[in-house]
């Protein structure tokens, strides 16, 4: 087993983290938020690798004859990037919505936002 799926996810997490901490811009930081969600998906696609193993299908294998990758895992990866999307969607109309309203993106402009 590998550690470079890990490393991957670790960077492309760090990468979206400090471009959020960095963002003058509320469409960059929705970005940047996408790209720290996709971290997680290497992650879990990284845990649940198995190498030389198969689609979990037995109608043409005897059990316990080859590895078997865990869907479970992949159906979580999927089902974060439907939660990821829909995030991302929500976000994106706020962004709308104050970009109407204030007349800004920049999150340094908002002061009305401050409490």
């Amino acid at each position: 087993m590998t550690v470079l799926p890990y490393l991957v996810a670790v960077w492309i997490f760090l990468t979206g983290c400090h471009g959020l901490a960095t963002s003058r811009n509320l469409i960059h930081a929705v970005g940047c938020l996408a790209v720290c969600q996709s971290g997680t998906y290497v992650l879990l696609l990284a845990v649940g690798y198995r190498h030389g193993g198969t689609a979990p299908v037995y109608s043409d294998i005897t059990p316990g004859s080859r590895p078997v990758v865990d869907p479970i895992v992949q159906a979580l990866t999927l089902t974060d990037v439907v939660v990821g999307a829909t995030v991302t969607a929500l976000l994106l109309a706020l962004v709308i919505q104050v970009s109407k309203r204030h007349g800004t993106i920049d999150p340094d402009a908002l002061r009305e936002l401050r409490g």
